[in-house]
């Protein structure tokens, strides 16, 4: 099916779009809808609710030296939801997907700039975006939306779930660069940077890396700390006074967080990684806290996944924000 070459302003340009299918029980009784039978395209009156926004890009990750393939993650994390089971979500808009128009230069740029304007759109009609990637490049368009709509958050709560700091300096920007980058603009304005990340590995990231963030006042937690019960909840205890003094939230969960077991398909698996109902605990926290104002969930690689694995994690996580945020908006 091709696209129309003109499509309607509320819509983003799609290489192919999404059809929303899957099995219905006709026969059981009570509800028993699923995602396919809920999620509704972007329109003019598409009010409240989430909206999801694909980044089919992975550019960022070419420019990063990783494996492509993230580009075809949102449609791979669309149809794993597709058959999940509706369980209290609000109304889910889809605005389809940022597309790159190659890798000349520029074209990651406008891919981030473009995402940005989906973003600040979904906040004008009071509905969180919850952005689906795509590398990790996604982190600095989903920011520049926030930072461009209306009252964005002073006080800005930046929540990684990562293996890495994503604070690389590069001549261009890449998956790898987007936090700095964001520093590098929340100081340009006399803002303050307040990032932290949970998962980081001491064997995927350099001295520079972790000497950089300290000098920024980076705020992590390392793989390790996270496997037992006592660790996460000292994460917890941390991220819950971070959440109190905030007035808005950034979530960002790139899946080489997780066990390479539990998720194979990215660019980086992790050898160790952070449990996945560990990472479903601070999803759970942040979310709790009605702050969140954009959300994404970065690096699914479909041509590296096993069984869909990684789909299924990357979509159980996107419910889980979804259904959140009828009491969180």
């Amino acid at each position: 099916m091709t696209p129309p070459a003109s499509p309607p302003s509320h819509a983003l340009p799609v290489s192919t779009p999404f059809l929303w299918q899957g099995r219905t029980d006709r026969e059981e009784r009570g509800d028993s809808r699923r995602w396919h039978q809920h999620v509704k395209p972007l329109g003019d009156q598409s009010l409240g609710g989430v909206t999801l926004i694909g980044f089919a890009v992975d550019e960022g990750v070419r420019r990063n030296h990783g494996r492509p393939g993230a580009a075809l993650g949102p449609q791979a994390l669309r149809g794993a939801l597709a058959n999940l089971p509706l369980l209290g979500e609000p109304p889910v808009w889809d605005a389809g997907d940022v597309v790159c128009h190659g890798g000349g230069p520029g074209e990651l740029e406008a891919a981030q700039s473009r995402l940005a304007q989906a973003v600040s759109a979904a906040h004008a009609r009071d509905s969180l975006p919850l952005v689906m990637g795509g590398g990790h490049e996604v982190a600095w368009g989903s920011y520049q939306g926030l930072a461009a709509s209306p009252q964005p958050p002073s006080r800005l709560l930046i929540v990684n779930l990562d293996a890495h700091f994503d604070l690389r300096q590069a001549e261009q920007g890449n998956s790898g660069t987007p936090f700095r980058q964001i520093a590098e603009h929340r100081q340009a304005l006399g803002l303050p940077f307040t990032y932290r990340v949970f998962g980081i590995s001491r064997f995927a990231n350099t001295q520079a890396l972790f000497d950089r963030a300290a000098s920024l006042g980076v705020r992590h937690w390392l793989d390790e700390a996270l496997q037992s019960s006592a660790g996460l909840a000292q994460a917890q205890a941390a991220l819950a006074a971070d959440l109190a003094a905030c007035d808005g939230v950034y979530l960002t969960v790139c899946l080489d967080v997780l066990p390479g077991a539990q998720a194979p398909g990215v660019s980086a698996p992790a050898p160790l990684g952070v449990p996945l109902a560990h990472v479903e605990a601070l999803i759970d926290q942040v979310m709790a806290s009605g702050r969140v104002r954009v959300a994404d969930i970065a690096e699914l690689n479909p041509g590296l996944d096993r069984d869909g694995l990684t789909a299924r994690v990357a979509a159980r996580l996107v419910a889980r924000i979804a259904r959140a945020a009828c009491s969180g908006l």
